[in-house]
C-alpha cells in the first residue's frame, strides 16, 4: 500500500511569495511513505577490510525501512548498501544500479515525480536504460551534467553515487529534508547511512553523547542543524549535497528558495495554490502499487483527499486513526 499522507506541514515559514519555487518543487509537500535504507563505506586512500560483511550488518539495521528487497555493491574502495521498498518497477528496479560501463553505481531512497519526462530526453541523446524506475534516471542526469543533475529533478530523494572513474562520492538530500541522510568521517573513511542505528554498528565512529546537542534536544525536543546526539555522526542538511575525493570532502548547498514579490488577488492566489495543489497530488500518485491516503479530517487531509478523488482512476482509500475519548478523536470530522 503507498501512502499519501497531509500537505507538508514542516516547511517553515512558507510564503506565498515562494509559488515560483511551488511551481518547482512543490513546497506544499504530500508525505507518501516511500521508504528505503541506504548505506556505504568508502575510502580513497585504503583498501576497506570486510566490505561485505559491514554492509550486510548495516542493511540489517535498515531493515524496516525496505521490506522487499537487498542490494549490495563492493570493491576495494566502496561499499554501498540497500534496503528497498519497490514503489516503482517492482521487479525489475533491484539496486544498487549501474550505467552502461559499470564505472558508476547509484543507491537510491525517494521518488522523483517528472522521471518520465527526463528519461524521454535523455533516451533520445542516447542514454541506455535498464529498468523502468526513476532511480535510474539519476544516474544517467549525473553522467550528463554531474553534480547539477540535481536541479533537474523534482521529487523528495537521499541518494549516493561512486563514480569509479572520478574517484569519487556524491551524496546529494533533496531540498526540504524530506528523505534523511547522516554521515560520519573518521580519518579517510566515510560512512553514510539513512538512520544512525546504522552507523553506530561501524566500530570507529565516536559514538559518545555530544552534550550541545543533548542540551538542544531537552530545550527543544528535537535537535536542529547538522548535529546528532553522537559526537561523530552528522546530518548532510536539505538542499545540499557532499563531495568526497582523493583531496578531501567538501560540502555546498545547491538550492535557496527564490524571494518574489508578486501582487495578485486574493482569488488569483488561491487559484494558483489549488492548481499546484492539483499537480501535485496527481503526480505523488503514480505508482506500481495501490494508493491509498492518511485522512485525519484537518484541513491538509482533507484537500488531499478531495484532490485525489478527482484526479485518481480509482475510488479512494482512506485510512483514518481514531480514540475512545472524543475530545481526542477526529473520525467525524475523518468521515
Amino acid at each position: 500500500m503507498f501512502i499519501c499522507g497531509s500537505i507538508y506541514s514542516s516547511f517553515p515559514c512558507f510564503r506565498i511569495s515562494a509559488l515560483p519555487w511551488l511551481s518547482f518543487y512543490l513546497s506544499f509537500r504530500i508525505i507518501i511513505n516511500t521508504v528505503c535504507g541506504i548505506c556505504g563505506k568508502v575510502d580513497f586512500h585504503n583498501n576497506i577490510e570486510n566490505g561485505s560483511e559491514l554492509i550486510s550488518r548495516m542493511c540489517a539495521a535498515l531493515r524496516h525501512r525496505g521490506p522487499d528487497d537487498e542490494g549490495t555493491f563492493t570493491d576495494p574502495h566502496a561499499a554501498l548498501g540497500i534496503r528497498r521498498l519497490s514503489i516503482i518497477d517492482l521487479e525489475g528496479g533491484h539496486q544498487p544500479i549501474l550505467n552502461e560501463d559499470d564505472s558508476i553505481v547509484i543507491v537510491f531512497n525517494g521518488e522523483i515525480y517528472n522521471f518520465h519526462e527526463l528519461r524521454t530526453q535523455l533516451e533520445n541523446e542516447g542514454h541506455i536504460f535498464h529498468t523502468h524506475t526513476d532511480t535510474e534516471v539519476i544516474l544517467h542526469l549525473y553522467e550528463k551534467y554531474g553534480t547539477d543533475c540535481l536541479t533537474h529533478l523534482r521529487g523528495m530523494f537521499a541518494f549516493a553515487i561512486y563514480d569509479k572513474k572520478q574517484r569519487r562520492l556524491f551524496l546529494a538530500r533533496d531540498r526540504i529534508g524530506i528523505k534523511p541522510l547522516v554521515y560520519s568521517l573518521c580519518g579517510s573513511t566515510l560512512y553514510f547511512a539513512s538512520e544512525i542505528k546504522a552507523l553506530i554498528l561501524c566500530a570507529e565512529i565516536d559514538t559518545n553523547i555530544h552534550l550541545p546537542a543533548l542540551a538542544e534536544y531537552l530545550t527543544h525536543l528535537y535537535i536542529p542543524g547538522e548535529n546528532t546526539i553522537y559526537t561523530g555522526i552528522h546530518r548532510l542538511p536539505p538542499a545540499h549535497y557532499l563531495i568526497m575525493d582523493s583531496s578531501g570532502v567538501r560540502i555546498e548547498r545547491y538550492y535557496h528558495v527564490p524571494q518574489h514579490r508578486e501582487v495578485r488577488t486574493g482569488e488569483e492566489w488561491c487559484e494558483e495554490i489549488l492548481a499546484h495543489l492539483r499537480e501535485a497530488v496527481r503526480e505523488h500518485i503514480v505508482s506500481d502499487v495501490p494508493v491509498g491516503a492518511f485522512l485525519s479530517g484537518g484541513i491538509d487531509s482533507s484537500t488531499v483527499t478531495a484532490l485525489m478523488s478527482q484526479v485518481h482512476n480509482e475510488k479512494v482509500r482512506t485510512f483514518s486513526i481514531g480514540f475512545p475519548q472524543k475530545t481526542y478523536s477526529e473520525l467525524d470530522y475523518a468521515s
